[in-house]
């Protein structure tokens, strides 16, 4: 797994290679990105960074997040609720359950899943180039769950 340094400096790198200045906004952003654990989206990476810089506008937070994208930093996942939000792009293969009620989004992993999305791709004559699985649910009482182990 790589640190928050690491991805600070890959995130410099690419937009370096686009040929673009490394600000101190900039710098912060990426830094707010390198660290989080969740799904942030525009919003919650700019209220984030602007307890460090006051001075920085939502409006470098989206131009950040356009050019980070672009380069293939990021990923942006557009669930059902229409905020765009982000996650570094270079994490293992993983799909996402999101709860409907609380907005959550919980990453997991199933070797079960991906053997039988690979099987069906192959039996309709394909095979699979890349997908995203997005499960909409609603948290069960604690009576009716079943005790499934997270991967990712």
């Amino acid at each position: 797994m790589i640190g928050i340094e690491q991805r600070v400096a890959i995130f410099e790198g690419q937009l370096k290679q686009a040929g673009l200045r490394m600000t101190q906004q900039r710098r912060l952003i990426l830094r707010i990105l390198a660290e989080a654990h969740d799904h942030p989206d525009a919003k919650g990476i700019f209220t984030r960074a602007f307890e460090h810089d006051p001075t920085l506008s939502l409006s470098t937070v989206y131009r950040t997040m356009k050019l980070l994208e672009s380069q293939g930093a990021i990923e942006r996942h557009a669930f059902e609720d229409g905020v765009s939000r982000y996650e570094h792009a270079d994490q293992q293969h993983h799909d996402h359950l999101i709860d409907v009620e609380t907005g959550q989004v919980v990453e997991f992993s199933s070797p079960e899943i991906e053997a039988l999305q690979a099987k069906i791709a192959a039996e309709l004559g394909y095979e699979i180039v890349r997908h995203r699985l997005e499960l909409y649910a609603r948290k069960l009482p604690k009576a009716g769950r079943k005790r499934v182990k997270k991967d990712v």
